[in-house]
């Protein structure tokens, strides 16, 4: 049975230890009643609560948003895949359009973290997506084979896994989720340019996921109209009821 991955994506929420547990607790318990299936539960908060939450036993798996290429040294304020690794941490987010826009991270950092990741033995989430003004223009085939194409320059995928997360900038966090239609044609091109990077074989078993004001009530569609293996969840993240919703809408 296929795998579906349901991704909370935390950000720089909640902004205390006290939220941060009884956020937790209360998705665990709201989960622990739906019907999951094969559902492939992450957290993927804060870095500082990665601790607090590894210490919780649970079925949920975590994340972590960012991290470094190098494993050690003199990078103040870095967080090491190494260091990731042994937090439990299975997941790790490259590429969110909020590390692009606002701490400068180009494709080819981008292409670091991953090998960086992978080398650590955890799975890359890359995420890809063009902004309101490149849609306009048409360029988003043009964007994504950009992104992807560098991002993955010398990755060998053979016996590796990673997951590919569609998200596009213009929906984010602005309650105007991409068209289910439209985010199949995505999931499409997506598979045509891993194969020409890769190969057919590759792009079939490559998890390709949705972001972009995902809820409840649009999360179905993308996964059975849209064919995506997975969703990326912000906003409705932080609500343990409607992330439950989404559970077991899917």
């Amino acid at each position: 049975m296929k795998k579906t991955f349901i991704i909370a994506n935390w950000k720089c929420n909640p902004t205390t230890l006290k939220k941060t547990k009884t956020l937790f607790d209360s998705i665990k318990k709201q989960s622990n009643k739906t019907k999951k299936g094969n559902n492939e539960i992450v957290i993927c908060p804060p870095l500082v609560y990665l601790p607090t939450i590894n210490a919780k036993p649970t079925n949920i798996k975590l994340g972590a948003q960012n991290c470094y290429w190098e494993e050690n040294g003199a990078f103040t304020g870095e967080t090491s895949p190494l260091m990731l690794k042994d937090l439990k941490c299975k997941y790790v987010f490259v590429g969110h359009s909020e590390r692009r826009k606002y701490f400068n991270e180009t494709d080819e950092k981008i292409n670091k973290k991953i090998e960086a990741i992978i080398k650590a033995k955890m799975i890359p989430i890359l995420c890809v997506g063009e902004t309101k003004e490149e849609k306009k223009q048409e360029k988003t085939q043009q964007i994504l084979k950009t992104q992807l194409k560098i991002a993955l320059k010398g990755v060998k995928l053979k016996n590796t896994k990673l997951c590919i997360a569609y998200e596009p900038v213009w929906a984010l966090g602005t309650g105007k989720a991409c068209n289910p239609d439209e985010a199949k044609k995505i999931n499409l091109l997506i598979k045509k340019i891993i194969t020409q990077l890769y190969n057919p074989s590759i792009a079939k078993k490559l998890p390709v996921l949705y972001g972009g004001s995902v809820n409840s009530k649009n999360a179905n569609a993308f996964i059975k109209e849209a064919c995506m293996d997975g969703l990326l969840i912000g906003g409705a993240s932080l609500d343990a009821r409607e992330f439950s919703k989404i559970i077991s809408s899917i």
